[in-house]
């Protein structure tokens, strides 16, 4: 069940010539597919090209009528394996998951696919997530294109723009017989636009026709000394072909030469120019359409650079800024080279004067433009915008606003009803119980967030279904304790079962692996995977996580079904700490996320209540008479639901605890506080909508009662009623 459904959207994939297209960026990409006959598509959920796979998930009967192949690749890598039907046959295929956490998975099959190169034109769609939105390392696509010589292109993020580049890429691929890289950056992904479409094309061949034609070319193996041969062909052959595309295309632009200010000029890349514009514009040099004053060249195709292209733009120019965003400074060193070689004199300014790494918001390219423009052409910029002031003028909108020592920044944690906070709340309180401290393995996934407080738990992070293999090292036999390993189902099936659980088996690990299983690919969207319960009429489903870590060898291994058992799941990780069973030992925690959860039954919910019918919906609360107020049941939960509150109590001032109305009824604070023998100050309370005739009688007598028994306190406490002189 993915947190988004296209049922409605995809509809708008079946238009024709002419007709004007509109939607988010995710679905032009798919109509570009498309409309360039495309024979087979797969891919890894991952932001930001998540929704692209819902996307294609859910147009499977628009893919059926073309006889297009889709598939929910089970890794990155098994989606890059699957382009070698691109090496032999004249297929145009296309695959897609999140860079670069997904091209490192990939990376071998691309590399080999690079080497023998292709046929059918083979595009891969990489989600760059890169920058202050990136829940990744740092780091930049670029270098796996130059590493295997495929060609990347950075269109400008305009929905026309990624369209055409979409059609140019299988074009480019076929013209060079190279995979090509497209990237997409995270807002380019969602962004909202318009073009003209174009007929959809069937495949001129299908993947059938390709299996009941089979075709082998032996000197497109990688295997000596073919392999020699393959770089040769990427030099002599394959290079100049790209280069002649490009240029014949005009994949990349120049922008407003002819003005006040030829000799100078900036060379940016495509997927930055929509920012790069917004700066020009806050500095008076362009407007909101691109009319710039001064002459840029965007590099839609940022590998490889056209040496031609970049003389002939330098042509006559003092200076040029190139705006590349990232780091190593790639394209800046290779516009180097190629400058000095040709004994060009123009200056070449770039991470001396823009910000080495990290995004290039707004605020970092305006300020390296105008330090540019100030230098070489100070009349150009006219504008002169607050974000331009130094952060201690009370006037720029970075001065700061708050007492940072006394508003501080609250880390990012898990989701309200999350099942997966109980798990590491009764880990924590069984190590409290075995009185020892264990090196936790954390993994990729919503999971993580334990490493934050109030857990704490977790060391490092080592890639997608990982978790176990990063505690490989510490095995020791002789410790007193062992490790502990954590891996989502996601990340189970992704990677784990091999790397993790059965490396763990063959080399006789003692270590505990949690395997959070909350029935979906939750930190993805929500995606089913292998083990989900849900019914699937395109993907097959329900096969336990236990049967699979048995079938390779565990021994040891107990599957709980409900992670809001604080107390079983405690006494359970006791046990799995403390046993003599040799090898690994695997506790399966499962509960269904909370926000597909959510997804499925508050619409089911809301039309019941619409229709009338008597609907129950638990709510937690704090009895503020009975908390104490030292707020241990926050510091063993941290869900954001669970806050403070002024105590009523005139005579106490500590804050007590409390529960806000974004609680969800999971019960976890309850059961925390007694798993860890906390005060009994919880308790639940049934909020009845559209209640029968039996409801309002009990309510009436609940009330009754509880009124007469409270009678005689209320006259007491009234006796001590503080009262307020003015």
């Amino acid at each position: 069940m993915a947190e988004r459904s296209f049922a409605h959207e995809v509809k708008k994939l079946r238009m024709g010539e002419g007709s004007r297209f509109s939607g988010e960026g995710i679905l032009a990409v798919t109509k570009a597919l498309l409309q360039s006959g495309v024979a087979y598509v797969g891919g890894y959920q991952g932001a930001p090209i998540s929704h692209l796979m819902d996307v294609l998930g859910d147009a499977h009967e628009i893919l059926d009528e073309l006889d297009v192949y889709f598939e929910n690749s089970a890794s990155e890598a098994t989606a890059a394996a699957m382009l070698a039907a691109s090496v032999n046959y004249p297929l145009r295929g296309a695959i897609t998951f999140k860079s670069t956490v997904g091209t490192n998975v990939a990376s071998d099959a691309l590399a080999n696919l690079a080497s023998g190169g292709v046929r059918g034109g083979a595009l891969i769609i990489v989600g760059e997530d890169y920058g202050e939105g990136s829940s990744i390392m740092q780091e930049r696509s670029h270098a796996f294109a130059m590493k295997s010589q495929m060609w990347l292109l950075d269109p400008r993020p305009n929905i026309e723009a990624i369209v055409n580049a979409v059609e140019a890429g299988f074009e480019l691929s076929e013209a060079s017989n190279t995979p090509v890289m497209l990237q997409l950056r995270l807002r380019s992904c969602h962004l909202y636009g318009s073009f003209t479409a174009k007929d959809n094309v069937r495949p001129p061949m299908t993947v059938k026709d390709a299996v009941e034609n089979p075709s082998r070319q032996l000197d497109r193996i990688v295997l000596p000394p073919a392999s020699f041969l393959h770089e040769k062909e990427k030099l002599e052959d394959r290079w100049p072909a790209a280069v002649d595309y490009i240029r014949s295309r005009g994949l990349n632009e120049v922008l407003g030469e002819g003005g006040p200010n030829d000799d100078i000029g900036i060379i940016v890349q495509g997927g930055v120019y929509n920012t790069l514009n917004r700066a020009m514009e806050l500095l008076g040099c362009s407007d909101t359409f691109g009319n710039t004053q001064v002459p840029t060249y965007v590099m839609n195709v940022t590998y490889p650079v056209v040496d031609s292209e970049i003389l002939e733009f330098c042509q006559g120019k003092r200076a040029v800024l190139l705006v590349e965003e990232g780091q190593p400074d790639y394209i800046e060193q290779n516009l180097n080279a190629i400058l000095r070689r040709a004994g060009s004199s123009v200056a070449l300014h770039g991470k001396d004067l823009l910000p080495v790494g990290g995004e290039y918001t707004a605020t970092a390219v305006t300020r390296g433009v105008h330090a540019f423009l100030s230098r070489y052409a100070p009349g150009a910029a006219q504008g002169s915008p607050s974000l331009l002031l130094p952060e201690s003028d009370p006037s720029s909108p970075f001065a700061p606003r708050v007492d940072k020592s006394v508003v501080r920044t609250r880390p990012p944690g898990l989701c309200t009803g999350c099942p997966e906070r109980p798990i590491f709340s009764a880990l924590k309180l069984a190590e409290k119980e075995t009185g020892k401290k264990h090196h936790v393995s954390a993994d990729i996934g919503c999971h993580l967030f334990a490493i934050n407080e109030p857990f704490n738990l977790g060391a490092t992070t080592m890639g997608y279904g990982l978790g176990s293999a990063g505690a490989a090292a510490l095995n020791s036999k002789d410790a007193d304790r062992r490790t502990v390993a954590v891996m989502g189902d996601g990340g189970f099936w992704h990677n784990g079962l091999t790397s993790g659980v059965g490396n763990a088996v063959f080399n006789q690990s003692d270590q505990l692996l949690l395997v959070v299983d909350n029935a979906y690919s939750a930190a993805t969207g929500g995606q089913d995977v292998l083990s989900s319960k849900a019914d699937n009429v395109l993907r097959s489903t329900k096969h336990p996580i236990e049967k699979a870590v048995r079938g390779v060898g565990v021994t040891w291994a107990r599957t709980v079904s409900d992670t809001y058992q604080i107390g079983k799941l405690r006494d359970l990780f006791v046990k799995a700490l403390t046993t003599r069973t040799a090898g690994p030992k695997v506790v399966v925690a499962q509960s269904e996320c909370m926000l597909n959860k959510q997804r499925r039954e508050k619409p089911v919910r809301a039309k019941a209540m619409k229709e009338g019918k008597r609907v129950v919906k638990e709510r937690f609360g704090v009895d503020a008479d009975t908390c104490t107020g030292d707020h241990a049941c926050i510091r063993v939960s941290g869900c954001p639901s669970l806050s403070i509150k002024a105590n009523p109590d005139p005579m106490r001032t500590d804050p007590v605890a409390t529960v806000l109305d974004s609680c969800v009824g999971c019960g976890v604070c309850g059961a925390n506080a007694h798993a860890a023998s906390l005060c009994p100050s919880f308790y639940r309370s049934d909020l009845v909508h559209n209640p029968n005739r039996r409801d309002r009688v009990l309510a009436l007598l609940r009330k009754g009662w509880i009124g007469l028994l409270s009678a005689g306190v209320e006259r007491r406490a009234a006796r001590y009623e503080v009262l307020e002189v003015i």
